[in-house]
């Protein structure tokens, strides 16, 4: 665990770190040698004494492959922090060091409005924690999914914000690798701030201290991102670029104005191939303006991509689409109306609750459960995240799953998922098919038979959403609880709901 405590200090020596063994398993970056760097480094964000009963923990914002981010307020101020909480051990076992460090440090130096500040760090036996800024405003993503979509006014005041964070981050030679409506949030009076640096690359000639041994160990053509934002040079293995966020940005804005991202099927495989074709289909609703922006950036060359080119961001911001926007003074400017959160009731007797808690951080070890078994289609255990590491074969998608269906029947939507308990989870497959039917596979025991939680009866069931990775399957006997790592909760309702309303 030492490797991961020292980037944690609150100052840092150079010649100290670049001499200890204990970092010699973890060093590797992809930052050129000929990049000055001072001898020493002095984190703004210090390394606390704190304890996680110094806080009162809230709801939870989100759920990674080896961290959650949950609401906390410090008792002794009052003060409200997005507390990023990772998991030790789990991050030593699955080789993660590298992209914590590089997180912290990273962070550490990003000054912006439009990206949320790191205030100061902790940690303890099993955890470590970052008190990141808290966004009360929420996701981008649940304005999309309350406003079912937003109006083109809305997406240009947003896809502004985003341009002008994304011209601060490139300029400072770094690449995201994971913009998405979950990863934009937004302040309580209703301002983007770019958020979750885990997957963060530095350039070659980045202006940020990057120390040794703080580095990600990924080759530049590593799979990272999220599926339905992914561009075509990162699954044809090509190095990342700049270009990889504004292909990711195109995809955003056209999800803003119609509700779901413009490659997105039932499947991951499926979806890698609509990105590949460059299968776009614009709705007929889209300004002319909005449809060529997007169609821009998402140009098969990253190099054309607006913000990408000769004429830097300058081709963005002086597109037709962002006729009027105050470039200089952008958070000066109203922001458009929040849709608040709809309260959702459960039924009485439902005793399910979150399948993590906070008893689960602190002194005592946190639950070992996440992406510890396959993924769709047979992936690697990190597939059962948001970001994507290996291709799955449209054999391993159905075949694997044929055992369960009936003649011509097949699969529209697929989800490795937890199925949540009172004080458990289980993993599960859940598979809705054309019948329609809808059932639950246990991915560990595929020679027993399956259980079906609904055939046709569309007045027998409902769906609530508890929020983008949470949902409720309720009948009259009878409430399931679901857990979709990938955030999906939304699309589970709309597909099941879709047969309902035929």
């Amino acid at each position: 665990m030492l490797a991961i405590e020292k980037e944690f200090d609150s100052k840092l020596s150079v010649k100290e770190k670049s001499s200890s063994p204990t970092d010699s398993n973890f060093s590797g970056s992809n930052v050129s040698n000929d990049v000055e760097r001072p001898k020493s480094f002095a984190f703004r964000a210090p390394q606390e004494n704190f304890s996680i009963h110094d806080f009162e923990l809230g709801k939870m914002y989100g759920v990674g492959s080896y961290s959650k981010v949950m609401r906390a307020k410090k008792k002794d101020t009052g003060l409200v922090y997005a507390l990023k909480i990772m998991d030790k051990k789990f991050i030593a076992k699955e080789s993660k060091i590298a992209y914590v460090k590089l997180e912290r440090i990273v962070l550490d130096q990003l000054d912006h409005p439009g990206i949320v500040r790191l205030h100061f760090t902790f940690q303890d036996t099993f955890s470590l924690y970052m008190a990141l800024e808290a966004c009360e405003g929420g996701e981008l993503f649940d304005q999309i999914t309350r406003k079912h979509r937003l109006s083109e006014e809305e997406a240009r005041f947003y896809a502004a914000e985003v341009v002008d964070a994304l011209e601060y981050i490139h300029g400072l030679g770094l690449i995201h690798r994971d913009i998405k409506p979950e990863n934009l949030l937004l302040t309580s009076d209703g301002h983007i701030k770019i958020a979750d640096f885990g997957s963060v690359m530095p350039m070659q000639d980045t202006l940020i201290t990057i120390l040794p041994n703080t580095s990600s160990d990924d080759k530049s053509d590593t799979f990272v991102g999220t599926a339905a934002y992914v561009p075509p040079e990162v699954l044809n293995s090509s190095p990342a670029t700049s270009g990889n966020d504004l292909w990711a940005l195109g995809c955003t804005l056209y999800q803003m104005l119609s509700g779901t991202s413009p490659f997105e099927d039932a499947s991951e495989w499926l979806t890698f191939q609509r990105i590949i074709a460059r299968d776009i289909r614009f709705p007929n609703y889209f300004s002319d303006e909005a449809k060529d922006l997007i169609d821009k950036l998402l140009d098969t060359e990253p190099t054309k991509r607006p913000g990408a080119g000769p004429d830097g961001y300058l081709a963005v911001k002086m597109h037709p689409f962002f006729k009027g926007i105050d470039w200089k003074n952008l958070r000066s400017q109203t922001s458009p109306r929040l849709a608040m959160e709809k309260m959702v009731q459960l039924p009485e007797g439902d005793e399910s609750q979150d399948s993590w808690n906070p008893s689960h951080v602190g002194d005592g070890p946190m639950r070992q459960n996440e992406g510890n078994s396959s993924g769709e289609g047979g992936q690697s255990s990190e597939s059962s995240s948001p970001h994507i590491t290996r291709l799955a074969s449209i054999d391993s998608f159905d075949s694997k799953w044929q055992r369960f269906l009936d003649p011509g029947e097949s699969i529209l939507m697929i989800s490795n998922l937890k199925k949540l308990r009172k004080l458990t989870s289980k993993k599960v497959q859940l598979i809705l098919t054309n019948k329609p039917k809808l059932i639950y596979v246990d991915p560990r025991k595929l020679l027993e038979k399956e259980n079906e939680i609904w055939s046709n009866n569309s007045t027998e069931l409902s769906i609530q959403v508890m929020s983008p990775s949470q949902f409720k399957i309720v009948m009259p006997k009878k409430v399931m609880s679901f857990e979709d790592p990938k955030q999906r909760a939304w699309q589970w309702k709309k597909a099941i709901e879709g047969f309902q309303n035929r």
